[in-house]
């Protein structure tokens, strides 16, 4: 009896996690729009199957990845909503209200490093923090202009200044991206620099516009949500005066 109450056990907690691992599926347009409603950035793939190339990938990634949440839509009249006509799996996201795709008609060799890889890339949020990794995902989005957060992380206001802006970003969805900068970083000193600051100096804001390579530091002072916003509201309107801009060729990255 102990012996089968212990297999029992066991098939069971097996069955569980073949459960847990399994995608959510969404049926419908509706469902899609909710999901995508539901968090900053999501992932859906959408596939014929489960049994189709790239979902046991796309499980695995999405292992790696909890901080996006994850669905599956096998109803091919819904691709044509997000412009597809063969599997994908695709990032939506609200900072841009971009939708990244990966054709899995032309993705050979797909494994779920490549995914993480993708989704890590293309992870902007409505505050993003800036690494190698997401300086990819924001200079190939469309909107070109960052309001940026330059605060030291472990100080006193870090918390509180990210939470600030980054709900206020909202408001910008389309006008420009908000991003953190973790001064305290020796790999951040060159996008410092570049505004003629160092870490003693923060926390700061400023805009980067990458069409024009030119750049603007709000004025030192208090950084609350209606400085911020008239600052956005300023450049928007053509009226600040860019710091002088920069010697070199535009750039790829700050």
């Amino acid at each position: 009896m102990p012996g089968a109450l212990f297999l029992c056990l066991l098939v069971s907690s097996v069955i569980a996690a073949e459960k847990d691992s399994a995608l959510p599926r969404l049926n419908n347009t509706k469902d899609v729009e909710a999901f995508i409603d539901s968090a900053e950035v999501v992932v859906i793939g959408f596939l014929e199957g489960e049994e189709s190339y790239g979902y046991k990938e796309l499980v695995e990634a999405v292992k790696q990845v909890s901080s996006v949440p994850a669905a599956i839509c096998l109803v091919k009249e819904v691709w044509a909503e997000y412009n597809l006509s063969s599997d994908a799996i695709t990032l939506f996201r609200k900072a841009d209200n971009h939708q990244e795709n990966i054709d899995l008609s032309e993705a050979k060799n797909l494994k779920a490093d490549g995914i993480v890889n993708f989704i890590s890339v293309n992870e902007i949020r409505y505050i993003t923090e800036y690494n190698q990794v997401t300086a990819v995902g924001l200079f190939n989005s469309e909107v070109k202009t960052h309001l940026l957060l330059l605060a030291n992380r472990g100080s006193k206001d870090f918390v509180e200044l990210k939470e600030r802006l980054g709900a206020l970003a909202p408001e910008y969805t389309g006008k420009f991206l908000f991003v953190l900068l973790n001064g305290a970083l020796k790999s951040n000193l060159k996008p410092l620099e570049y505004f003629g600051l160092k870490p003693k100096d923060l926390p700061r804001v400023g805009i980067y516009d990458g069409k024009s390579d030119t750049k603007w530091l709000l004025p030192e002072g208090e950084i609350s949500t209606e400085r911020v916003r008239e600052f956005c509201e300023s450049f928007l309107r053509g009226e600040l005066k860019g710091m002088k801009e920069a010697e070199e060729k535009p750039k790829t990255e700050l």
